[in-house]
């Protein structure tokens, strides 16, 4: 049996890109060695899904119609709604709910999409791998999108699920408060929102809105 990383590779969806990097680009050398065992990964398939597109795993080549990593991290795309929250990382996957997975001060680290909070998943990629292959209905919300696909069909390519009413609010992890989303239309609109819940007393109002 292969290493995590090769198996969570072979378990996945056919490679995004059909390009191999050969080396690593400067945003992955940035991150040292994360950075180069997020390269190990991708030259094992450069981008794919998993877990019925619970996990999203970003190419590093461009590809038509698709998000490559750095267009993903980008500050303008939009990392800029959520203020420095974002500063110092590397987001190269997300999960169903648009929640990512990244690269911060030498760890694995989860980015709350919806509080801006980040979390240390792993030491390194191998761990997070082996994490993701063991936990994988909590890590990347598989049970409540398989549902959701059951009912109203496949999650659209480059797109995640959004709760009509977040998470964070009170809203329930069920079907009927779940619609799919834009990937980027999800980080804009979740960005939005936390930097207006950062720090606010209990009680504050909230304006929710969708931004394109």
């Amino acid at each position: 049996m292969g290493s995590p990383l090769q198996t969570l590779a072979q378990i996945g969806s056919v490679p995004i890109s059909r390009n191999n990097p050969d080396r690593a680009p400067a945003l992955l050398k940035e991150q040292g060695n994360r950075g180069l065992e997020l390269l190990s990964l991708l030259r094992l398939k450069n981008g794919f899904y998993a877990f019925e597109s619970s996990l999203h795993v970003l190419p590093l080549s461009d590809v038509h119609g698709s998000m490559d990593q750095a267009r993903w991290n980008h500050p303008e795309l939009w990392r800029y709604q959520y203020g420095r929250m974002t500063d110092g990382c590397l987001f190269f996957a997300e999960d169903a709910f648009g929640n990512q997975f990244c690269i911060y001060q030498q760890s694995v680290c989860l980015f709350d999409a919806e509080t801006g909070r980040i979390s240390v998943v792993a030491e390194t990629l191998k761990k997070w791998a082996d994490r993701i292959l063991a936990g994988y209905e909590l890590l990347t919300g598989f049970p409540l999108a398989h549902k959701w696909q059951l009912r109203s069909g496949l999650l659209p390519l480059g797109s995640r699920l959004m709760p009509k009413i977040p998470f964070v609010l009170g809203g329930g992890y069920v079907l009927h408060n779940l619609f799919a989303l834009n990937a980027v239309s999800v980080m804009r609109t979740n960005g939005n929102l936390a930097t207006q819940i950062r720090d606010l007393p209990d009680g504050t109002g909230i304006e929710l809105r969708v931004i394109d």
